[in-house]
């Protein structure tokens, strides 16, 4: 299988890596040169690791290569190679509202074109989108069921983005599926200080460990799930922040860190409007559909995938 993932970054370098080592051929795009570098580096670690079985043959190992491109540069995207598959990870860098529509609109339609009109076009497309479409349900479960509902101009961008993933997909015989990926954590994003020092405000976490959400895609491309369809990327376990942060204290030996309400929390004055409207969403997101589809996760819940922050925390310096 030929994917191309776009926005090769935090989770498509992982999908890369795992796409490559069951077999398959990844062209990894980025706009920057340390991203292609960082691209290329992950090609040359993967070719070296081809294993040999019992009988002395070797393991077919796929590839990765990178390639410079802009999703919001239509002009660029004629080097993009055809694919079978191609993932959006495309990412706005944090920035505001303008900035995430002109990547993930603007840019999953340029994109789209650019694929449609293709003799050669691509069997499928995974768009990666965020739970924040579902807004706030006051703690209630959500999943694929449940009408989304974006509250902030970025979560609408979002929404539209996905119209486009599942929708212009189908008018152009491509088959778009809608990977809705939780809050990520992992390696460089475990934010141990956060919880440890405190002080915590209440209100659930929605998580999922970069590797799962790699490999969640990676799944549905390689079982032809979810075709057409929303899925949602979460773990087994939503917690609440405060017997979280307490279990992250009692796991790296330090004292429970200090807890908030939310309503203390904005009583502080401190927050803008987008930050009280985050303060005040809750919902606990169900995996049911993932795993339904068979998907088995490498770190079911924040316990398994805490765990090497953890030891890194308490390994004596030196």
């Amino acid at each position: 299988m030929r994917v191309v993932v776009l926005g090769c970054g935090y989770v498509g370098l992982e999908l890369s890596r795992q796409l490559a080592e069951r077999g398959h051929d990844v062209t990894g795009v980025r706009r920057s040169s340390d991203g292609i570098t960082a691209i290329n580096d992950l090609g040359e670690s993967v070719g070296a690791d081809g294993s040999v079985d019992e009988n002395g043959s070797t393991d077919r190992i796929g590839s990765v290569e990178g390639i410079r491109a802009d999703v919001t540069d239509p002009a660029t995207l004629a080097t993009l190679p055809d694919a079978d598959c191609v993932v959006f990870a495309a990412s706005s860098g944090g920035r505001g509202a303008d900035a995430a529509r002109r990547v993930y609109v603007e840019g999953l339609r340029n994109v789209m074109e650019e694929y449609a009109d293709r003799s050669a076009a691509p069997d499928r497309l995974v768009y990666t989108s965020s739970t924040g479409v579902y807004g706030d349900h006051d703690g209630g479960w959500v999943d694929e069921a449940t009408p989304i509902d974006p509250t902030t101009e970025k979560t609408r961008v979002l929404a539209a983005a996905e119209r486009i993933a599942l929708e212009a997909t189908e008018r152009a015989g491509i088959d778009g599926t809608v990977a809705r990926f939780a809050g990520l954590y992992g390696p460089g994003r475990y934010r141990l200080r956060r919880y440890l020092d405190g002080p915590v405000t209440a209100g659930y976490l929605n998580m999922v460990h970069r590797d799962d959400a790699a490999g969640a895609i990676r799944h549905l491309l390689e079982t032809n799930g979810a075709r057409g369809k929303p899925v949602v990327v979460v773990d087994d376990e939503p917690v609440d922040k405060h017997p979280f942060a307490d279990w992250l204290a009692d796991e790296c030996g330090v004292p429970r860190p200090e807890k908030r309400s939310v309503e203390e929390r904005i009583a502080d004055g401190d927050s803008s409007a987008a930050a009280r409207r985050r303060l005040r969403t809750s919902k606990r997101c169900s995996n049911d559909r993932l795993r339904s589809l068979g998907y088995e996760f490498a770190y079911p819940t924040f316990r398994e995938g805490y765990r090497d922050a953890i030891a890194g925390f308490r390994r004596p310096e030196g």
